[in-house]
């Protein structure tokens, strides 16, 4: 963190009461001197070390500080494969320990939590969403040291000076949530005030039969069987020129063209249009081509799908396969290529698609996705609420575009207090449906009662746009005034 998160964070700990304006203007002193010879020991760890408070107030503070929350590194329990995501002198260098990894997630414990330099490039490495945690830079130096050690003599789990396991509580092997933390304290900003039930902003997430229910879900309906010998081709790039470039060569090679410039316009064109292949850029406005991307390749419904990524920003060979490896590309070219070599490439992936006489068709699989999201329903309001989680997420699997599977599953999550999990699926939801706005509610509230302040804040303010009544409006102001 550079001077002014220090002048920001000096300012906390005499705002809690955790120093003296003398005692916290002694060190600072400390640190300038230090600092015109070396390298200096960090504000937080000096007021630490000289004994002015304990490890719980400070790391509050530096929960507030950061907006996000912090996680005490002598209470985790950490399985040590988690370290193959990070090689030892990555972690050292940026002080970062990766404390639990799931299917999709990492949950990270970050010196400097602001780094969005070192989240993107550990998401874009490991292929998985980072949760970043903050905790004390000298106690992550320390438990990195330790950790790597341990793995390096073959031992299989670390277990922090204080953790103590608490096996009565839900464990689950999907999405970050505290318990995949080993129970570790989270220290949320203490001051975040709850909602207000006058305004029918209920922390707990409300499961009405309106909001759970079957969408309709709408499908390509192709009616001519000679249309089905043209290839159709979506191309999606922000750039109208390359967009059109791209779109007049496959045109005269006898492709059908569909195109979009946007993120969120691309996800939705895939399930209406039903592309043979798509070429995607790697930049893109609202959702990151990387991500829609994975979300396709992750899927049974559009997997078969070849996606070629082009890119300006992304070079050299090593990108090509970290995407090919982790997003599942089938191909990546770097702007600008020659037309000759990029039409070769779509030839060949096209020709390269088998009709595999037992693969599912797409609209077997829609009506598949549809089914399992009905049973989903049924079996909630017959309290079978595991049955109706796995459903959920098999019809994930299927469709990892459809919006409403992510919602229902936030929903039923946020009833089990699974807060983590049903915080990604609702960020998931969003991300194809960015103005709905009980999923902005129900968001924002989850943000705020897990300690992310300022992430709820972001997310109330979202919801502000989106609102259905002036009487709601109003409720979410007041509440906005309360949290700032």
């Amino acid at each position: 963190m550079g001077e002014n998160d220090k002048t920001q964070l000096g300012k906390i700990l005499l705002k809690r009461k955790l120093v003296s304006p003398s005692q916290l203007n002694s060190i600072l002193d400390e640190q300038q001197g230090e600092r015109e010879s070396g390298p200096h020991e960090r504000l937080a760890s000096r007021v630490l070390n000289k004994g002015l408070t304990d490890e719980v107030r400070l790391l509050k503070a530096l929960s507030e500080q950061a907006g996000i929350p912090a996680v005490n590194l002598d209470e985790v329990e950490i399985d040590l494969k988690c370290l193959d995501i990070i090689p030892l002198e990555i972690a050292s260098q940026h002080v970062i320990l990766p404390i639990s990894v799931s299917e999709d997630s990492i949950n990270l414990a970050m010196a400097n939590p602001d780094d969005q330099r070192v989240i993107d490039e550990v998401e874009f490495v490991s292929g998985k969403r980072v949760f970043p945690h903050v905790a004390l830079h000298a106690h992550i130096l320390e438990c990195v040291e330790k950790c790597y050690q341990a793995r390096a003599t073959g031992e299989e789990q670390y277990c922090g000076k204080r953790f103590v396991s608490r096996s009565e509580e839900p464990l689950d092997s999907v999405g970050p949530s505290p318990q995949h933390i080993s129970n570790a304290t989270i220290f949320p900003d203490e001051e975040t005030p709850a909602a207000q039930n006058d305004l029918s902003l209920e922390i707990d997430i409300d499961l009405s039969e309106e909001v759970l229910s079957n969408p309709t879900a709408p499908g390509p309906a192709v009616t001519d069987a000679s249309l089905d010998a043209v290839k159709k081709i979506l191309v999606v790039d922000d750039e109208d020129d390359i967009r059109l470039l791209i779109s007049r060569v496959l045109t005269e090679k006898g492709y059908k063209v569909v195109t979009a410039g946007r993120g969120l316009e691309a996800i939705k064109m895939v399930q209406t249009e039903n592309p043979d292949m798509i070429i995607l850029d790697a930049m893109l406005p609202e959702v990151h081509g990387f991500d829609i991307c994975k979300k396709i390749k992750g899927s049974k419904k559009y997997g078969h799908i070849p996606v070629i990524m082009i890119s300006a920003i992304y070079r050299g060979w090593r990108y090509a396969q970290d995407l090919k490896d982790s997003y599942g590309v089938d191909d990546f070219m770097e702007k600008p290529f020659k037309l000759g070599e990029f039409v070769e490439k779509v030839e060949m992936h096209l020709n390269a698609i088998g009709a595999d006489e037992g693969e599912q068709q797409p609209e077997n699989l829609s009506a598949q996705a549809e089914e399992i999201l009905a049973a989903s329903v049924i079996a909630y309001r017959e309290g079978k609420i595991d049955m109706a989680i796995e459903l959920l997420r098999k019809g994930l699997k299927i469709d990892p575009l459809a919006f409403k599977l992510h919602y229902n599953l936030a929903l039923i999550l946020g009833k089990k207090s699974l807060n983590y999990q049903a915080i990604r699926e609702l960020e998931s939801a969003l991300d194809l449906e960015p103005s709905y706005f009980p999923a902005l509610k129900n968001l924002a509230m989850l943000y705020q009662k897990t300690g992310f302040k300022f992430k709820s804040i972001e997310t109330w303010e979202r919801a502000l746009h989106h609102c259905p009544d002036d009487k709601t409006r109003d409720g979410i102001k007041q509440h906005l005034m309360n949290l700032l």
